[in-house]
């Protein structure tokens, strides 16, 4: 996802334990009904869920904040249950023997929803309603295990008015009007099914006056379900004939993605003109966009690659715990760095990163004080900062240097094919990584992600004629404000009217001599650090 305005975060904070629940029991399938008003947000829900119990446990316990619960029935027998502040409590009878078994769950709620679907009048009146769940706010309205960790298919049957188009995760399975009743308009019934298993963050709906605008096939050969992946626009009418310009890239983009990671994952890839309170809401096969952005006509490439990669990373391979959240986050910024690199071309690659670069040195809340997998942060919406993105997102740039193209996106490769719909961590991407580049990468990956802040290098040059050939010395200190770190250093040196660059590797000191192994003739003309903007670091060059 984009992130959302600073006023955002503090209006949607929500304090949680981020550590993930016992999983004893594992949903895997959530059958959802949702039955939709002519106009306002009273809603009517029933969730029948498939629930497998691989070990000892007698009580399912779901999140369902502010909906009143009706019934709920374990198999067809009612059961009594408790009902704690935002959960349910629900007995489950005995195992009939020492192995797993699989229990259907029917839980029947509803009432007026105050968030997690966003339920308004759009700017002429007409009332939308639209999934909006990170991190936790699906179970404002879906009875859940509302945690990463526990992944599920998902079916969607939704009763809405007929003038009201209905687009949600999947496939769409059917779409059959349910007749007129006495002083009521026409109702539909529209039915969509994912069949690979997704958080709960990622099941949404979106309902509206959208019109469907196709874009075509694109990726074929490169999709799981299908020969191609379909994609598509739903858009208010008012935007029909005007889609941004941005779209036109969006077959290239899942492509691009598909060819250097793997298949694409879902179904079919809708794009959704949408009320969201972040810049952009990667859900699972249908992504949701800002409605003001369709508008303004301030969507762009960047957004829609970014939120297309997140199909892989983030939706396809999910982190298992929140303070993982870098490993779908970090990845969509830098494979929106990717897209510019393969479109655009190295100059203009370079120039977007040494932007991301800034923005993580220019950090005040979060990059100083905090490491990209913090597990001390129980607000899930603050580890929406520059650590999870930008920064996670430079890491990957540095991890590429750090082994090379080759090991590096073949692990990326591996890393996807070994967790795709399922979960993982950070060190199962350092596994596969490592095994491709064959040699330890631990101390990388505790060194940028495990502690905060960032290298801060103060290097003096000078030009030794002393030497054979005369050579370029480099005196480098390091501020111990964030402690000492292990980096390389691309030195560029312009002499005898050529261009010589070298990498050379800072130990994690507090000052280190260099010296430059390529002879030189005469005094360089110009020395640059790190010409291609490759290392995440304050650089200060002096010559002396």
């Amino acid at each position: 996802m984009r992130r959302p305005a600073l006023a955002a975060l503090a209006l949607a904070a929500t304090p949680l334990a981020a550590q993930s629940p016992a999983r004893a029991l594992d949903v895997l399938d959530y059958d959802l009904t949702l039955e939709l008003p002519d106009a306002g947000r009273s809603i009517a829900m029933t969730a029948l869920l498939t629930v497998r119990r691989a070990a000892p446990a007698d009580t399912l316990w779901l999140d369902l904040r502010d909906l009143r619960v009706d019934e709920v029935l374990v198999g067809a027998r009612r059961v009594a249950f408790a009902r704690p502040e935002n959960r349910i409590g629900i007995p489950l009878p005995r195992r009939a023997g020492p192995g797993a078994d699989t229990l259907r769950v029917t839980v029947r709620y509803g009432g007026e929803v105050r968030d997690g679907l966003i339920a308004n009048r759009d700017a002429r009146g007409r009332w939308t309603y639209f999934g909006d769940n990170w991190p936790n706010r699906g179970s404002h309205w879906i009875a859940s295990v509302d945690h990463p960790s526990d992944k599920a298919t998902v079916s969607w049957s939704v009763g809405a008015p007929s003038t009201q188009t209905v687009v949600a995760n999947g496939a769409l399975v059917e779409r059959r009007p349910l007749g007129v009743a006495k002083d009521a308009p026409t109702r539909t019934l529209t039915r969509w099914r994912s069949s690979r298993p997704i958080p709960v963050y990622l099941m949404v709906v979106g309902v509206g006056p959208l019109v469907e605008r196709p874009l075509g096939e694109a990726a074929c050969g490169l999709a799981e379900h299908a020969r191609c992946v379909a994609q598509s626009v739903y858009v208010v009418p008012e935007q029909a004939g005007s889609l941004p310009r941005a779209f036109e890239a969006a077959a290239r983009i899942v492509e691009y993605f598909a060819r250097l990671v793997g298949p694409f994952p879902y179904e079919k890839l809708s794009h959704v003109q949408s009320a969201t309170r972040f810049g952009g809401m990667e859900n699972a096969s249908a992504i949701f966009y800002p409605s003001a952005a369709f508008e303004r006509g301030t969507l762009d490439e960047s957004l829609i690659a970014h939120e297309t990669a997140h199909q892989w990373f983030g939706d396809a391979v999910t982190e298992r715990e929140w303070s993982h959240l870098w490993l779908s986050e970090g990845f969509a910024t830098y494979f929106d760095q990717l897209w510019t690199e393969h479109s655009r071309g190295p100059d203009a690659a370079r120039a977007s990163r040494d932007a991301l670069r800034q923005e993580v040195l220019r950090d005040r809340t979060s990059v100083p004080h905090r490491p990209v997998i913090d597990t001390v942060e129980t607000n899930l919406m603050r580890l929406l900062n520059a650590n999870s993105y930008q920064k996670g997102g430079f890491v990957l740039h540095m991890l590429r240097r750090e082994v090379g193209d080759s090991a590096f996106f073949a692990g990326l490769r591996d890393y996807y094919a070994a967790h795709r719909h399922e979960t993982a961590l950070t060190d199962d991407l350092q596994a596969a990584v490592e095994r491709r580049a064959g040699r330890d990468v631990r101390w990388f990956f505790d060194q940028w992600l495990r502690r905060p802040g960032h290298p801060e290098l103060e290097v003096g040059w000078r030009w030794d004629a002393a030497q054979e050939g005369g050579r370029v010395v480099l005196d480098v200190r390091q501020s111990d404000r964030f402690g000492f770190w292990r980096v390389p250093l691309v030195v560029s040196i312009e002499a005898d009217g050529r261009t010589v660059v070298h990498r050379l590797e800072v130990p994690a000191e507090r000052a280190a001599r260099l010296v430059v192994p390529t002879p030189l003739s005469a005094r360089p003309a110009r020395v640059v650090l790190d010409p291609d903007a490759d290392l995440l670091a304050v650089l200060r060059l002096d010559a002396r």
